[in-house]
């Protein structure tokens, strides 16, 4: 099986580092992540394995002010490959390693914390199909099964990964438990954006229990009748949403630079 990965040179390692800066940015501009926690990465081809990863360095400001610069490029054993020194690896590094290794179709790794998504899931709330069309990607998800790792420990050793990857299985999006979530894809925007689906389920499922009403799918007749919009609309315009987002609040990467299209 090939691996799903970037096919970039060294010159165009600049634009992937940007675009996980704009999905660290985007996470946390949507409520998935507290402060400076949280992580994206994405593979990089090559005869020694490794992958671009969001990381702290000299002037941490938390991910919503994530810079290329703070996207470095280390080993799977956490090493620096790219002459700076003055950037650390996350603490869950692993949790990036273990799905790269273990998961040839998966070429980024989305590590955030939903309060939703944890919320629900400590309350004992299923993330089931229970919307249809108010958000397909979030319905079909469901409908094939989020998984849950079970532990709520801070994942920076490898047999703690490995066993997350194992309750992981072959889907797109797992539930830590008292953590957060990791979501994969064969992009960034892809993991981003899959991220963000599972926090609309979320919050939709803690609404309708806040409401008194019961967490139920919706019937697999509706379900069947629900469309696969395809990546362009599912994927590639959520990300432009969510960029011209950032633009408005003023929190986009050289906005200076680069405007929205007319």
């Amino acid at each position: 099986m090939s691996t799903c990965a970037y096919n970039v040179d060294v010159s165009g390692l600049a634009e992937l580092r940007r675009t996980v800066a704009i999905g660290c940015r985007i996470l946390a501009y949507a409520g998935l992540a507290e402060d400076i926690l949280g992580h994206v990465s994405a593979r990089v081809p090559g005869p020694e394995p490794s992958l671009l990863v969001r990381c702290r360095g000299p002037r941490e400001l938390g991910l919503l002010h994530t810079e290329p610069d703070d996207v470095r490029r280390v080993s799977f054993q956490g090493q620096q490959l790219d002459g700076r020194h003055d950037y650390e690896a996350p603490n869950e590094l692993p949790i990036h390693t273990a799905v790269l290794r273990a998961r040839p179709d998966v070429a980024a790794v989305v590590h955030a914390h939903p309060p939703a998504v944890v919320a629900a899931d400590l309350a004992g709330l299923p993330l089931v199909p229970l919307i249809g069309s108010y958000h397909i990607p979030a319905a079909q998800l469901a409908a094939s099964g989020i998984p849950t790792y079970p532990r709520g420990v801070l994942i920076r050793r490898e047999d703690l990964a490995d066993e997350m990857v194992e309750a992981m299985g072959d889907r797109p999006v797992c539930v830590l438990r008292g953590h957060g979530i990791t979501a994969v894809g064969e992009t960034v925007e892809q993991a981003v954006v899959r991220a963000l689906a599972v926090d609309v389920l979320a919050r939709m499922t803690c609404r309708v229990a806040e409401l008194g009403g019961e967490v139920r799918p919706l019937p697999d007749e509706d379900l069947a009748e629900l469309p696969d919009l395809g990546a362009g609309f599912n994927e590639t315009l959520i990300w432009r949403h969510y960029e011209q987002r950032l633009r408005d609040a003023g929190k986009m990467i050289d906005d200076h630079e680069r405007r929205p299209p007319r």
